[in-house]
């Protein structure tokens, strides 16, 4: 039987590198070693993983407990913190696991295979539209996260564009990109973060979107079309 795929979310190398070796030993498929949040949602987008092993203090403004949510996938924390204000934070979110640094491998391989199993058939590849709110002049407007076309960078601002409107986020492009890429968003150009669903057709470097173009960045472009699946 196909061993399970693990995403390791781990900011010390040699502690990244120790689990990863663990795993590989039990014939566990790793998918990526990354250290913070957007990594691991970039990572979970091109490849969906049976779990994630997370580090609660890792680099960057999102630690593990903020992040582990937005994976969509079932986690488990692998942490050195254990205060109760850190456990009751890591219990809201609903864990598949908690495992105290410095962790035995006994315990590491029995919590992956218990999360394993609780979640074979379940784990979410792209979630279901989900309610998001932007500000427009004085009124706070809901909007579907499908009506999204694409992001665009505008200064330290972004601008969300959907087929008729487009509304200007006070937040960075890379802060957009957190909250759209377990959505079904992709990044094409570093000022650009387009929905896949909408895309309409292909042609000369450019990304048609429901009456929109958006250039694909020469950075961006392999990835880009990787993900195409051609007939």
């Amino acid at each position: 039987m196909k061993k399970s795929s693990i995403l390791i979310v781990e900011d010390e190398p040699l502690i990244a590198d120790d689990i990863a070796r663990i795993l590989k030993n039990h014939e566990y498929i790793v998918t990526a070693i990354v250290d913070e949040s957007l990594a691991a949602l970039k990572s979970v987008a091109e490849k969906v993983p049976d779990v994630a092993l997370l580090d609660i203090n890792i680099e960057g403004d999102v630690d593990g407990i903020e992040l582990a949510p937005r994976l969509r996938v079932p986690f488990i924390f692998l942490t050195s913190y254990y205060d109760q204000s850190t456990l009751n934070r890591a219990r809201a979110v609903n864990p598949s696991g908690y495992i105290v640094k410095p962790f035995n491998e006994n315990d590491l391989i029995a919590n992956i295979e218990i999360a394993t199993l609780k979640s074979k058939g379940n784990v979410i590849t792209k979630s279901e539209p989900v309610k998001l709110f932007v500000r427009k002049d004085q009124e706070i407007l809901s909007l579907n996260s499908d009506e999204i076309i694409y992001a665009e960078a505008f200064d330290n601002y972004s601008i969300v564009h959907t087929e008729k409107n487009k509304y200007i986020i006070s937040h960075t492009l890379k802060s957009v990109e957190e909250k759209l890429l377990p959505l079904g968003f992709i990044r094409i150009h570093r000022s650009y973060l387009i929905n896949f669903e909408a895309i309409d057709s292909i042609s000369e470097g450019m990304v048609f979107l429901k009456g929109h173009q958006v250039l694909i960045g020469k950075s961006y472009r392999k990835d880009f079309f990787d993900r195409l699946s051609m007939l």
